[in-house]
């Protein structure tokens, strides 16, 4: 088929994407669209786009962005033998072997990877004999890839939510908090309910007081002074009862909003530690740290305070207005005209405030953030002089909330007035209405007094709700950041039918495991199996996939193809903590807690007796140097183990491995960044670790891969080469360059690469360079 000029489209490719929108190739009558993606590169690697549209009868390539009215270039359904995509180090190629002889390939960035996949799957279901069963063009989100019924169609998990009604019902949900305290709560209601008749007594006593002692006094009527005495005492109880009832009511929600915070702290605590590396590695520790933080103490100051002061100004306006209905409906119904005017007040601002206190707490999250990074990092501030640099960086963020805060402010400073002036024409109104019913004798002065007072109290209570607009639209952003994290569901789920593992063999076997971050390809079909015992040596070269592999062994995260098996059993059939408790790490950079270094050691084992401790340290070969700190196992380390030296910290970290006694031992570059007079002394203190231990290891020094009987190579995420060390450099293949290219380097600096094997039969080790 020749090339294909642009002309008049086929309904079905009406939705294509600009540039090419309006410019595609002549459909034949009965060639419908089935899918379409961008592709973003050239074949000189440039920036490039072109469009990929996939029909029942062609696949066909755009000409580039800048020509949209170019030639389109046909492949013909009957010439495609196989369509693939391949990925590596970022960038992926679609390439199609064709029946007629050759290839054809296109290149594009992972950004453009999803897209191309789904191109792909529904060609090769074309190719399977599916057929041309797409009358439209298949529709995907533009925001997350997921596929839609049609085009134009809204995805529902990125369609925008109504803002306020998501901030009421977050609000809402905070009840599943009460309900443990529902005996409480019901008694603060009744204490509120009670509270709030207690102060309506008052201005009611007001009217006979006025009416049958003080107007009749002042007409020279003879009242006796006794009758007063009651009224006054009648207002004296109502007045004492309401302090006691509100101070039992202002007690008891107290208590249950304090408790509902903690346990709300404890449990999205608690559900953070269930989540997996990834959602840690999209998260700043400022940010999380303000949302378990500052936003649940917002929540327990609006649960205690505001939220209790909203219920008993809606409770004392709904009584209020019922009292005055009673006394009077004619002046009752003028007192609440402006009750219309401040709810749609109210409504229209609760909106922007919402928004406002949101985008307020994520700039304060960002401020806590940048003081998380650089106060532990403070000694790289000084060592590069950049003091100021940081200074700088604090201001723009803070600068930010003040942004931020001013216009919430400008909305807050011109919504309080209103209310004001709204409330002052509202008493307005009474007197002037009030006033004209007395002079036509249809209330009495009493009725109007109390008319005042309850009025006041009235509008008192609508200022304090619409006052507390902002409070709660506060306590809404906050609660719909810390639902953020409870709604995260785990990427590494407990099994539903778990198989308890107990005391573990510890054959590890990794059968065609694949892995993918995002939508790029890091492992794929990589198999072998590590006996009971054996240690084994990731060899290769930066991104090759070494710390994917020992991550996914750890479960850290789960296999996005194959498995990985433990004595024979998928490790995903097994509960993910008492799986890890075979598992003993230790990592390049040691992490130690503030506290003492026996507290660091008994970590994994925290009811671990002194001399289990100092068995440990004594085979870590830490026990020296410990005795010689002044307080020898009681010594704090600092925070992150900042008092103790690098060598210190990676001793310490191996009597915390050891003391757990595991099965299956990971050693992530462990020795990579000591010199090397201590790489000896930690190494010595590893091979008490390993002994008889399945030990996985990963190297930057080939020199540490000594006890190892195989070394495991990878490449671009494949397993190339597995086999003793003398083996692969007899091959000549990739381990024997890596090896020659860091013997070179050792020969400069007088440092040995490795040497003869002097462990047991069942040693595996993983290497490679530092860079990961």
């Amino acid at each position: 088929m020749s090339n294909q000029r642009t002309s008049e489209l086929h309904p079905a490719a009406a939705t294509l994407p600009e540039p090419w929108a309006g410019h595609g190739p002549r459909l034949a009558a009965n060639e419908h669209v089935r899918a379409v993606a961008e592709i973003d590169l050239a074949e000189d690697l440039r920036f490039q786009r072109r469009l990929l549209m996939l029909t029942g009868e062609n696949l066909w390539t755009s000409p580039p962005e800048g020509s949209p009215r170019g030639d389109w270039e046909p492949l013909p359904t009957s010439d495609r033998a196989t369509l693939a995509v391949h990925e590596n180090g970022g960038i992926g190629v679609l390439r199609c072997v064709k029946k007629s002889g050759g290839q054809r390939h296109w290149r594009f960035t992972t950004a453009r990877a999803a897209e191309i996949r789904r191109l792909v799957d529904s060609a090769n279901r074309q190719l399977a004999g599916g057929g041309d069963d797409a009358e439209a063009l298949e529709a995907v989100c533009p925001s997350c890839g997921a596929p839609l019924p049609s085009a134009g169609a809204v995805c529902a998990s990125c369609a925008p939510k109504d803002d306020d009604s998501a901030a009421t019902s977050t609000l809402w949900r905070l009840r599943q908090f009460a309900q443990p305290y529902a005996g409480r709560v019901a008694l603060a209601f009744l204490l509120t309910v009670a509270t709030t008749l207690a102060s309506l007594v008052p201005p009611y006593l007001t009217m006979p007081l006025m009416d049958r002692v003080l107007v009749p006094m002042q007409e020279g009527r003879d009242v006796g002074f006794g009758l007063v005495w009651w009224y006054l005492s009648g207002l004296a109880v109502a007045a004492v009862a309401a302090m006691f009832l509100g101070w039992a009511r202002t007690y008891v929600v107290a208590w249950v909003s304090e408790r509902i915070s903690a346990d709300m702290r404890t449990r999205t605590y608690a559900h953070l530690q269930k989540l997996s590396l990834e959602f840690f590695g999209g998260k700043r520790t400022g940010d999380l740290m303000t949302r378990i933080g500052s936003d649940t103490d917002n929540l327990c100051t609006f649960l205690s305070l505001h939220a209790l002061d909203f219920a008993n100004d809606l409770l004392m306006i709904v009584l209020t207005a019922c009292i005055l209905i009673s006394i009077d409906p004619m002046l009752a119904l003028a007192t609440l005209l402006p009750f219309p005017v401040i709810a749609v007040l109210v409504n229209s601002v609760r909106g922007k405030l919402r928004r406002g206190f949101d985008q307020s707490r994520r700039a304060w999250s960002r401020m806590t953030s940048v003081l998380a990074d650089t106060i532990p990092g403070i000694r790289v501030v000084k060592a590069f002089a950049q003091e100021q640099r940081e200074i700088d960086r604090f201001r723009k963020t803070n600068d930010q909330i003040l942004h931020v805060n001013d216009r919430v402010n400008r909305t807050w400073s011109y919504f309080g007035p209103v209310v004001v002036l709204l409330t002052e024409v509202g008493l307005l109104v009474i007197w002037a209405f009030g006033a004209w019913q007395v002079s036509k004798h249809e209330i009495t002065v009493g009725v109007l007094t109390a008319f005042l007072t309850y009025i006041s109290r009235f509008y008192s209570r609508l200022d304090s709700m619409s006052r507390i607009v902002s409070v709660t639209q506060r306590a809404a952003a906050g609660a719909q950041r810390v639902f953020e994290i409870l709604d995260r569901v785990p990427s590494v789920p407990e099994p539903v039918n778990p198989v308890h593992p107990g005391r573990v063999r510890g054959e590890v076997e990794f059968r065609d495991v694949g892995f993918r971050y995002g939508s790029r390809q890091v492992v794929g079909g990589v198999s072998f199996v590590v006996r009971p015992g054996e240690m084994i040596g990731l060899v290769g070269s930066s991104g090759a996939g070494k710390s994917t592999l020992v991550n996914l062994a750890c479960r850290f995260y789960d296999v996005g193809e194959g498995g990985i098996l433990v004595d024979g059993t998928d490790i995903r059939s097994f509960p993910v903590q008492e799986y890890r408790r075979n598992i003993g790490i230790v990592l390049q950079e040691p992490f130690l807690f503030f506290g003492t270094i026996a507290e660091n050691i008994a970590y994994g084992k925290p009811d671990a007796t002194r001399e289990e401790i100092v068995a440990a340290a004594r085979a870590a070969k830490a026990h020296e140097f410990i005795l010689k700190l002044s307080e020898g196992y009681d010594s704090l380390v600092g925070e992150r183990g900042q008092m103790l030296s690098g060598g210190e910290r990676q001793r310490i970290s191996i009597a915390r491995a050891l003391l757990i006694d595991p099965r299956i031992l990971i050693l992530d570059e462990a020795t990579s960044s000591v010199d090397t007079e201590t790489e000896r002394e930690i190494q010595e203190a590893l091979d008490n670790l390993i002994r008889g231990r399945t030990t996985i290891a990963i190297a930057h020094r080939l020199s540490t891969l000594r006890k190892a009987n195989r070394l495991a190579v990878m490449e671009r995420g494949r397993l190339v080469e597995l086999g003793p060390e003398a083996e692969l450099l007899a091959a000549g293949g990739a381990y024997a360059r890596l090896y020659e290219a860091q013997r070179k380097l050792a020969a400069d600096e007088g440092v040995p690469v490795s040497a003869e094997s002097s462990a047991p039969a069942e040693t595996f080790v993983l290497a490679g360079p530092q860079a990961r």
